[in-house]
């Protein structure tokens, strides 16, 4: 069996029996972890593992632990800064910044890798214009340059702890006030001004192995008519062709407001997939993922699925070999000092 082209969620601490029912299911690819699924290291531990045995090849498992606002893992987790505090030390000292970046990315990845998570969606590529404020700190920083080194050297240390990294929001979420959560962000700006700003940590980071990238439900109706996450033209002509990137495409969550101009869930997946998404997620509307799997019928993608294969964390580990670990103490010490 095959991963499928859908991430669902759970609901709690524990699979339910049509949970496990649907996560068997063949279009399902992978799970997304919230808050409410993690109650300590150990509970969460056995919840991946749990979903790991359903299938073989296992489904992946994500979640987002940027870190500041957005971290869904938190006690007996390090707590991590949001971008933005990144993007200050950059100001002071870039190459302390950079480093300081990747010790941030490892020590997030490590301690997801000891728990089972394949891996989180990081780290964000947007600009920090001051506009947005769903985004906000937790981009890097205003300048592209700048969100490219440190998205680099964050990069860098995730992979060292195995950890593919995911680049969002592609093309960019960081100039619109809109909340894509609850509306329909429209960015007025031409094609060449997104190319020559927003664009340019994604380029860099594709030119570096990115491995995964998430577009904004976000429309540029002087580029396309279709929001990012739907659009043709910035998926297949910008993305893989002009930027050459062969990584996976994830779609942000489905059920967001920001998608429902695609129709019911069904077509929203159906939109995502024809765009050039490789995996769609339908998050927190268990009713909808059904209506998607049930629905959506056969779907043979060999090389959606070798992209998403390579999703799959590496260099297994345990808290307790983490725990005793130099490097990881280190690591502790240095991000509790910003964070």
């Amino acid at each position: 069996m095959s991963l499928g082209p859908v991430m669902v969620d759970v609901e709690g601490l524990e699979l339910t029996p049509a949970e496990r029912e649907r996560l068997r299911h063949p279009l399902v690819g992978g799970v997304i972890l919230f808050a409410r699924n993690y109650e300590s290291p150990e509970q969460v531990t056995a919840l991946v593992d749990a979903i790991h045995r359903l299938r073989e090849p296992q489904l992946l498992v994500a979640v987002d632990q940027e870190g500041g606002r957005v971290q869904r893992f938190r006690a007996g987790f390090s707590t991590l800064p949001a971008g933005a505090v990144l993007g200050t030390l950059y100001d002071e000292n870039s190459r302390r910044a950079r480093r300081m970046a990747e010790t941030c990315g490892w020590l997030m990845a490590v301690e997801l890798r000891a728990v089972g998570v394949d891996f989180s969606f990081a780290p964000v590529l947007d600009l920090n214009r001051g506009v947005s404020s769903v985004i906000g700190d937790r981009a890097f920083h205003a300048n592209p340059e700048a969100v490219a080194e440190l998205a680099h050297a964050y990069m860098t240390g995730m992979a060292h702890a195995g950890m593919a990294a995911t680049g969002k929001h592609f093309p960019g979420h960081g100039a619109v006030a809109a909340d894509s959560h609850l509306s329909l962000p429209i960015d007025d700006r031409r094609y060449a001004d997104i190319q020559v700003e927003d664009l340019v940590p994604f380029e860099r980071l594709i030119h570096f192995g990115l491995a995964a990238i998430m577009p904004a439900h976000v429309l540029y109706p002087r580029v396309d008519r279709q929001p990012a996450g739907f659009s043709r033209f910035w998926l297949q002509q910008v993305l893989r062709q002009e930027l050459g990137f062969q990584g996976v495409i994830f779609s942000d969550d489905l059920s967001m407001a920001g998608a429902e101009g695609a129709g019911g869930m069904l077509d929203r997946a159906r939109a995502a997939l024809a765009a050039g998404c490789d995996m769609a997620l339908v998050c927190n509307d268990p009713a909808g993922a059904d209506q998607v799997l049930d629905g959506l019928g056969a779907y043979d993608n060999p090389v959606s699925h070798l992209r998403l294969m390579r999703m799959h964390g590496r260099h297994p580990v345990t808290r307790t070999q983490i725990a005793a670990d130099g490097d990881y103490q280190d690591a502790v010490r240095m991000v509790k000092s910003i964070a």
